[in-house]
């Protein structure tokens, strides 16, 4: 997916068009989930698409990023096909994956898309790993880890962010500050303000960025790209809002409603983007509407493919995981072909 033009109406439109698909993504995710159709858990980012979008419209095809476990948005900004993205989701052979992974695995290797982790900071040591890589081969192509701020309390980021510093590596680390770690506010797990503040101890530069403009983003993060791959890494701080509860089914006791609205009324990414470009004289009614069809129809398509895809074979859970395979493995994947898949526990 080509970089993001700001300078041009083209430019701003393709933005747009960017966060509404990453949204009707997410929206069709929450309803297919509900319905029993997606097995597993899913995590959602409404709210966070400006991060997303601006980020990675600063980015080439040759530059990577690591994810968390709320992937989805910037897999779609990264420029994942939604049809294979959202057949992952749906554990069929068809998804990135084929199938094996699920919301919290996705990765595309050929897209630049190193893999959502689960495991909470884990995208911060891997991207560092990219960017030794970088150095090494004296490569023109940039990391971006994205973590959450939950993430920042632990210890291997730290490490990560000392290491891309020490190294001077082409590294940006962008924090999704979204007020939340799980179910625990900001203000009980953190004793500052700003997590950008956190640069200052690894001599490496901290930026502070209005998650929800994509243009602010963006500008934040081009200069943070260019300064990776001169000087070494950026910690860049979004401040960011989630939608939805830390996990679909979460029932929400640590905020009211009345915040959540709050924030999707006055700061909505979305919404107050489409103002801005309509304001401009960039965008029309008419030309929203039609955007907004089209990633309508692109979700569309996603659903009716995964639906029609073919289910992941369970003895297929041993292929791409060794070299030499162990001489039991085959003793395995009959066990698996006879036994009947109960997705519904996973």
């Amino acid at each position: 997916m080509t970089e993001i033009d700001f300078t041009t109406a083209d430019g701003k439109a393709e933005a747009l068009r960017r966060m509404l698909l990453a949204r009707e993504f997410e929206d069709t995710v929450q309803d297919r989930f509900a319905d029993g159709e997606i097995p597993g858990f899913v995590h959602l980012s409404q709210g966070q698409e400006a991060v997303a979008v601006g980020v990675c419209g600063t980015l080439t095809d040759d530059d990577y990023i690591t994810s968390t476990h709320r992937a989805h948005g910037h897999s779609i900004a990264k420029g994942l096909d939604p049809n294979r993205a959202l057949a992952e989701l749906y554990a069929k052979e068809t998804g990135y994956c084929e199938g094996k992974g699920g919301s919290m695995h996705v990765a595309s290797l050929d897209e630049g898309m190193l893999g959502a982790q689960p495991i909470v900071g884990a995208s911060a040591p891997l991207a560092v790993g990219a960017g030794i890589t970088a150095q090494y081969e004296d490569a023109d192509w940039v990391s971006v880890a994205f973590v959450g701020d939950g993430a920042t309390a632990a210890g291997q980021v730290h490490e990560a962010f000392n290491f891309a510093a020490t190294w001077g590596l082409p590294v940006v680390f962008v924090v999704e500050n979204n007020l939340y770690s799980e179910g625990m506010r900001f203000d009980e797990q953190h004793n500052i303000e700003d997590l950008a503040d956190m640069a200052a101890s690894y001599g490496i530069p901290g930026e502070i960025v209005d998650g929800q403009s994509v243009e602010a983003v963006h500008e934040v993060t081009a200069e943070a790209r260019e300064r990776a791959l001169e000087e070494g890494p950026t910690l860049i701080e979004a401040k960011t809002y989630r939608y939805r509860g830390h996990f679909e089914g979460d029932q929400q006791p640590y905020r009211t409603s009345e915040e959540i609205a709050e924030w999707q009324e006055h700061r909505d990414p979305i919404r107050n983007y489409v103002d801005a470009l309509l304001d401009e004289g960039i965008l029309t009614e008419d030309g929203y509407e039609t955007l907004r069809n089209e990633v309508e129809t692109v979700m569309e398509e996603a659903v009716a493919f995964a639906r029609e895809s073919e289910e992941a074979e369970p003895n297929a859970a041993y292929d791409d995981v060794f070299v030499d395979a162990p001489a039991d493995i085959e003793a395995h994947r009959g066990r698996l072909a006879r036994e009947e898949p109960n997705w519904g526990a996973y």
